[in-house]
Order: C-alpha cells, then structure tokens, then sequence
C-alpha cells in the first residue's frame, strides 16, 4: 500500500467529486447547480452560502461546478472562478476580477462580438474611480462626475451585449471571509456595478459571523446590513450529522493507519473506547480537522511501538481534553506500575482532575480514563492486576504497561532505547544461534550518547520479552548463547555508573533466570551443568550460583513450603556449586 502523505489525508483538502461525499453536501450542491440553471434570465443576481472555517464550504463550491458542468451543451453556464484571497493587499481586485473573467470568455465561441472589448473598458474605468469612503476634494469631486458618465455608458453598452448572450455565466467566487474589509467592499462594489448585467450570477462561499465582524469593525456600517444590499438569496451550509462526521473520520483514520496489521487492532475495545469518549468530542468538521492533523504528525514516529487503539485514545485526549492528558504524562505513577494510591487520595484526585472539565465531558474522559487505565478500575473495584496481565499488556503496546507508557508521550523513540520491532527482529534470530550470536556482539561494539553500548540496552529490554518471544524450545540454546558471548557483552563501558546502579553482568543473570523458570528443574540442572564444564562467563556463573544460593538460605525454616519455586533442589545447587569451584581453581591453575 502506498505510503500515506500529510496532504492525503489533511480534512483542509477540499474535495471536487461528488462520489467521494461523506458529509450529505453533494446533494444541496446538486439541488443548487439546477436552480442556478432554471432560474429566470436574473440580472446581477447573488448567491451566497454560508459556513463556518473547515465545514465544508469549498467544497460544496467545487460540487455546484462540477454538477454545472454534467448539464447538457444547451443548459451549461459558462463558469468564472475567481480568488481574490490570492489578490489581497497586492494587486487591484477589481482589475483582476474583469481580466479573469476576460480571459474566460475569450475561450468560448459562442459570446457577443464585442461583449469582451466592452467589459475591458469598463474595468478600466470603474477600477480608477476611489470607493466613496475617500472622496475628498472639488478637483476629485469633478473627475468621478466625468468618469461615473463614461462609466454609466459602457455599463449601458455591456448590459445591452449580454442580452445577445445565450449561456448563463456563473461567476464562483471563495475566500471572501480571508480578505480584509477594504478588499471586501472592493469586491462588493463589483457586484453593485454589474447589478443590472442579465444572465450573470455570482455564487458567494463565505463565514458570515467573520465577514459581518470584518466590515463592522470599519466603523461605517453594520455587517448584516450591508450584505443585504449584496445579496438576493443566501443559505446556511447543512450542518452535517453525527453518521457522517463518523464515516468520514473513519475514513481518514483509515488512511493514517493503513500500514498497520489489523490483529493489532481490537475492534470490540475500540468500539467501547470511541462510543463512551471520543465520539462526544467529534462534533464538527474543524473537530476532525484538528483531531486528524495531530494524529498526522504524531503516530508515524512511533507506529509500531504502541497499541492503535490507545494511542488514538490518548491523542484524542491532547486534543479534545489538554489538562487531563498533561495530568497524565506528569502522574505516570498513578496511572501505572505498582504503587497504588488509596481509594480515598484516587477520589481525591479523579475529583479535583474532572472537575476542572465543562460537565457535558466529565463522564466521556472518565469513560476514556477508566478504558485506558485498568490500574484505575481495580482501585475502585478493590482487586488488583495479576502480574501476568502486565505482561499481556506490554506485549499488545498498551499505554497502562508500565514499560510502554513513556513512548505515547513523546514523538520519536529514545537514542538508548531499541524499537519494539528491534528486538524482536533480534529474538527472531533464535533459529539461527551463530547470527544470534555475532549479532549481539556487533551490539557490544555501537556506543550511544549516554556512553553505554547497545548491547546493555538490549539485554535490558530482555526482560520483558522473556516470557512470550523465545519458544520454549529454543530457551537451553539462548541460554547457553548469553553465557558464551557474555564475556564479549561485559563491557566497561556498561559497569555500573554508582552503588545502585546495575552492570550487565546483573542484568544478563536476571534474563537467565527467566528463560530458565520456564523449563522444568531438570532441565534447568542439566543447562547449567553443561554451561559450567565448558568454563566460559565465570562472572556470570559465580552471580548465578550466588543468585540461587541467596534463595534458598531465604527460606532455610521452611524449605518443604517454597522448594518448588527453587530454581534448582538443594541437591542440585549443591553439586553445581561444587563443579563451579573446581572449574574455577582449574582456570587459575591454568594461568600459573
């Protein structure tokens, strides 16, 4: 699937086929392109449509045009786009309105011998003559006197050539609510001066509130009044429903996540998450707008190191709900992990957070809370998370695995930290134990910034894969792998930094130890016997032995009750302490 742009999926871009509507709009579009047609011959007649930013308007414009261009050669208008956001403050409006509409009329055979000629002179002159506002002066009094009879005459010449015109022309005009109150009444005079031009409509696209404000805040004339001297027939946009908003921000999520495996998206848990909080916010266009472009800009950095469905959650809540999110990223600790607050300081808190939220989103962002955070629930619920849960957790991505959480909080990963699919395109070299091998040796060669190798960063981030991404079966050769290569692995670089810091020798026997609690105790026995006589990693051998020893002196009273959860019997432990000792003095020897 082809990799998906900003400007694919960005809701700012408007649409020009109808097939493509979501949003009802194709319809009005339609109804309006006929009215346009079979109105009677009008003369000046304006249109406008009315909407706010991002609902829509242009591209309902582009519907009527496109609809007005299916009509049959007969009933087909002759189309004039216009923009004068592109002329604002630069170039004269009026000017440049009549040159493109010069220019479109010079492509169509069938226009009245001289009708172009005409509307240049005109242009010409009603372009010079100052809007009323900045008449000043008898000198200047006189020269509109003189230029408004010229003018008056060559807009009594246009009229009587248009009559001759069979084909309507449509003159499509956006943007308006982006120009400035001068440019506005500009181009507002330009309809007043071709008022009377027969078989002309203006179709207007426009924020009303912004160009009422824009022409009040000149001080001369209330902006409702002075639109209803323009306008003949205005219409408010529909307001989309509730189903189509949803079909069209499915629509874009779907391009957004297109490169995603559809196993990592749960659609029950999605279901519950949008329809109990997310969908309460997605209201309008512009709430899709902004939703849509954050997910844009955040999701591709870390695409496949978090769960879809929670990080359109959580992203949902920056947007919609900034104050919680930021709540969030600063109290990791209540969130997730194991230190729990009481039910009273979580009420305390849960309270003092929602209250700051108008009431109609209170119950939806608890809703979102209470779906993301299962740390929450069992608070109130009084049951607590078993430590497999967290396990399940980090392997689909959550952002209630305490592991996981840091990465929906940031736009790109950590320099010391390896990818989700890093190292698990690592563990999938089990199969092959000489490439697992050198390859975790190259990782004892790469430094990072933080003048560790990322070969520590690896092993760190073992611990969590332990349990699910080595097969049983390949655990004896991954073990025995960790402890030839563990020499290679032991880098000063990676020594412990303080007195509670942990060098990689700690770290890798931890990783051990949970490889090997997953195979039987005669197994375990077995391995580390095996490992021992071939005399490699005695660092690793000596902390591993230490580690086994310390647990079982820690239940020496009662061993009948906890043997079970031994690594290895006493026996055992003992016989391996034994071999240890000798391979130990053998190696010392063999150095004298």
């Amino acid at each position: 699937m082809a990799q998906t742009t900003i400007n694919d999926i960005s809701v700012d871009s408007s649409l020009v086929d109808p097939e493509k509507d979501l949003l009802g709009h194709a319809n009005f579009a339609k109804y309006l392109a006929d009215s346009i047609c079979k109105m009677a011959f009008p003369e000046g007649f304006v249109i406008a449509v009315y909407g706010s930013w991002n609902s829509g308007k242009s591209t309902l414009l582009n519907f009527v045009v496109h609809y007005l261009q299916q009509k049959p050669d007969e009933d087909q208008p002759i189309i004039v786009p216009f923009n004068p956001w592109l002329l604002s403050g630069h170039q004269n409006i009026t000017r440049r309105f009549f040159e493109q509409l010069q220019n479109v009329l010079s492509q169509q055979s069938s226009v009245p011998k001289g009708l172009k000629e005409r509307l240049a002179d005109f242009a010409a002159i009603i372009s010079d003559i100052p809007l009323p506002y900045a008449q000043t002066g008898k000198a200047l009094a006189a020269l509109l006197d003189e230029k408004d009879k010229e003018a008056a005459e060559l807009k009594e010449e246009v009229e009587d050539t248009l009559v001759q015109q069979q084909r309507r022309i449509v003159v499509t005009i956006d943007d308006i609510d982006r120009l400035a109150a001068e440019d506005i009444k500009q181009l507002f005079r330009i309809f007043k001066a071709m008022r009377n031009f027969t078989n002309v409509v203006y179709l207007l696209v426009f924020d009303k509130q912004v160009v009422m404000k824009t022409i009040a805040d000149t001080k001369e004339i209330s902006g409702e009044a002075y639109l209803e001297k323009i306008i003949q027939v205005s219409f408010e946009l529909p307001i989309p429903d509730k189903i189509s908003l949803r079909r069209l921000l499915f629509e874009k999520l779907d391009n957004i996540f297109a490169e995603t495996p559809k196993q990592q998206i749960n659609q029950n848990r999605w279901g519950e998450i949008y329809f109990q909080g997310i969908d309460h916010f997605i209201n309008n266009i512009r709430d899709i707008t902004h939703f849509i472009n954050t997910l844009t800009v955040t999701y591709p950095a870390v695409k496949h190191e978090v769960n879809p469905v929670d990080f359109i959650a959580i992203e949902s809540l920056r947007v919609f709900s900034p104050n919680i999110y930021s709540i969030i990223h600063q109290n990791s600790h209540i969130f997730v992990g194991q230190v729990n607050p009481s039910i009273d300081e979580l009420n305390s808190l849960m309270n003092t957070w929602i209250a700051q939220l108008p009431v109609e989103d209170k119950q939806p962002v608890k809703n979102l809370l209470m779906q993301l955070f299962p740390k929450l629930k069992s608070i109130f619920d009084n049951t607590y998370p078993h430590k497999r849960q967290e396990v399940e957790w980090r392997e689909q991505l959550r952002v209630c695995s305490l592991e996981i959480f840091p990465i929906y909080f940031r736009l790109s990963l950590s320099a010391v930290e390896l990818s989700n699919s890093q190292i698990k395109a690592i563990l999938g070299l089990v199969g092959d134990l000489d490439n697992f091998r050198n390859h975790l040796i190259e990782l004892a060669k790469q430094k990072l910034p933080n003048g560790t190798t990322q070969a520590r960063a690896f092993i760190e981030q073992l611990e969590n894969y332990t349990e699910e991404e080595i097969p049983v079966n390949y655990i004896p050769s991954v073990v025995e792998t960790l402890f030839d290569v563990s020499e290679q692995l032991l880098s000063q670089d990676d020594e412990a930094k303080g007195i509670l810091d942990f060098g990689n020798e700690v770290i890798i026997s931890r990783c051990i130890s949970q490889l090997l609690c997953q195979i039987d105790e005669i197994s375990r026995f077995e391995l580390l016997k095996k490992i021992i006589i071939q005399g490699k990693a005695l660092p690793i051998i000596n902390h591993e032995i230490a580690t086994l020893k310390e647990q079982q002196s820690q239940y020496s009273t009662d061993k009948s009750n906890y043997e079970e959860e031994w690594l290895v019997n006493a026996q055992h432990l003992k016989e391996l302490e034994e071999l240890t000792t000798k391979i130990i003095v053998k190696s010392d020897t063999s150095y004298k």
